[in-house]
């Protein structure tokens, strides 16, 4: 696939705070701006897991996860907030705007773009974590119509409580991907796709059906981080966006990616 087909595409596009690079030089954030350059419309949600297992460390305050989700505390509430809202979100608008690309950053609780309520689990209490109850595909639509590249961070609003909630990455942008009808669901993360044998790197699966990748869960095939990705992509596309693809952070990783590396999943 070239940039010229994916030029008439939109996409929502989860970028994994592991898949981060620590400098300036980001061949992710390279490409993102070149395709909106051709006219592509991208949605951006973005995690930051380590920046917020560091500064968690930084306040002493021990990180917990469940089924791969990170159990969000009152205490721990604020400190994630205050990473994905501020530092990376800002970060990565920055990163945009200097490479051309008209980068609009903002959380899902601004504006109710992203309604949530707690989440639970059979694991355990989760703390402040939200799943989606709804997503303002209509606010979103008019921020991509005039030309602005939304970067999101994860944070929903509850309207019962009024509190802003924590939601893993993968939850969310597979959400957004399903109220927008996008034409591909792009997950860029540190692995080439998802692996039937997660210490084998040789066993990526090419092409997933939401039947065979809910097997996959329930067999425990899929494990930790691992499996609210193919949660939120399975949302994703039985939702209504057309494809979901899992792969690896490279250079013109977007566009390979739609071109047919790493994992595909589609309806049936």
């Amino acid at each position: 696939m070239d940039r010229r087909t994916c030029a008439r595409m939109l996409i929502v596009l989860k970028y994994g705070g592991n898949a981060m690079p620590d400098g300036a030089d980001d061949p992710v954030l390279d490409e993102i701006a070149a395709l909106a350059r051709t006219g592509m419309s991208v949605v951006m949600v973005h995690g930051g897991g380590p920046q917020i297992d560091a500064a968690l460390k930084l306040h002493d305050i021990p990180e917990e996860r469940i089924e791969g989700l990170r159990v969000t505390s009152a205490a721990a509430r604020e400190v994630v907030e205050s990473v994905l809202c501020g530092t990376v979100n800002k970060a990565l608008v920055r990163g945009l705007l200097a490479r051309g690309a008209k980068a609009f950053g903002f959380s899902g609780q601004d504006a109710a773009i992203l309604t949530v309520r707690r989440m639970t689990v059979p694991g355990g209490d989760l703390g402040y974590v939200g799943e989606p109850v709804a997503v303002d595909a209509t606010l979103l639509h008019g921020i991509l119509g005039l030309g602005l590249l939304p970067v999101i961070a994860p944070i929903g609003l509850d309207p019962a409580t009024n509190d802003g909630l924590n939601m893993n990455a993968d939850t969310a942008a597979g959400a957004i991907a399903a109220a927008l009808q996008a034409d591909a669901y792009v997950v860029l993360t540190n692995v080439a796709g998802v692996r039937r044998d997660r210490h084998d790197p040789a066993s990526v699966i090419p092409r997933l059906t939401i039947a065979e990748a809910e097997g996959f869960l329930a067999d425990g095939t899929f494990a930790d981080g691992m499996r609210p990705k193919m949660r939120a992509a399975i949302e994703a596309v039985a939702g209504g966006a057309r494809r979901a693809v899992i792969a690896e952070a490279v250079r013109d990783g977007i566009v390979t990616a739609l071109g047919g590396t790493g994992t595909e999943l589609v309806r049936s």
